[in-house]
């Protein structure tokens, strides 16, 4: 059994995550606290702590985890440097999933993404075009920046320099090292993410549409069974799905 604390229980994924828990025989809620309510309280009750609340959180959760060696599924997103640099400290004591999102068939595109990128060559142009619901405060989305940064990684290109956050008045024409992205934000979209290679003649498009939240939370329920007992490090929901 395999008991969890959730943290953001109050949110849309914390909701979907204390439904999935009680959906699976071999899983437990151990704690389900939110914004006023004291972590550290029920944080010794479970093995695991899922936190899906906000950047600015994420770092004090980690030293909470690591002061009782309880492992960590960070679902968090939208972190400064700073943050991840001060979440990644912890890393040597308590192993952690830490990824930008949890669906099975998001992983599957961060995968297809790469082989993409390598087989398609220098000759395509890059774009990545994210839309979600209204209420989402970061931009661009944690899935869309991993996005860029697997197809900055074969590009060998710095992401900072090569990213073009949409585009205005006289550009120019698109030089061959910039990767575009484009933030869409309206109504109740769960998540939509495109990657595109454009060529001369040709185009080739990969894309992922969430219509639930349930299969964030499924992957990161199931992160959370896979990483208790693990050594302390820290792993992607492809070493999860064994894609890594």
């Amino acid at each position: 059994m395999t008991r969890m604390v959730i943290n953001g229980s109050r949110g849309r994924m914390g909701q979907a995550l204390l439904a999935g828990v009680a959906k699976h025989p071999d899983w437990t809620v151990a704690g389900a606290v939110d914004q006023g309510d004291d972590l550290e309280a029920v944080v010794t009750q479970g093995d695991v702590v899922i936190d899906f609340t906000f950047h600015a959180v994420t770092a004090g959760v980690a030293a909470l985890c690591a002061r009782h060696g309880k492992a960590l599924v960070i679902g968090t997103t939208g972190h400064s440097e700073a943050e991840k640099a001060a979440i990644r400290a912890h890393a040597v004591t308590i192993p952690m999933v830490w990824a930008s999102n949890y669906s099975t068939g998001v992983n599957t595109l961060f995968w297809l993404t790469r082989r993409a990128a390598e087989i398609l060559g220098s000759g395509f142009d890059l774009e990545v075009v994210e839309m979600h619901h209204r209420m989402k405060r970061d931009a661009p989305s944690g899935t869309a920046t991993t996005l860029l940064e697997i197809l900055a990684d074969v590009r060998k290109l710095q992401l900072a320099e090569a990213l073009r956050h949409g585009r205005h008045g006289i550009t120019g024409e698109r030089t061959d090292s910039e990767i575009g992205i484009h933030a869409l934000r309206g109504g109740d979209v769960v998540g939509d993410h495109t990657v595109i290679f454009a060529a001369s003649g040709e185009r080739v498009e990969l894309t992922h549409k969430a219509s639930s939240r349930d299969t964030f939370a499924h992957g990161a329920l199931r992160a959370a069974a896979w990483v208790v007992g693990r050594p302390a490090g820290i792993y992607s929901m492809q070493d999860v799905l064994g894609l890594a």
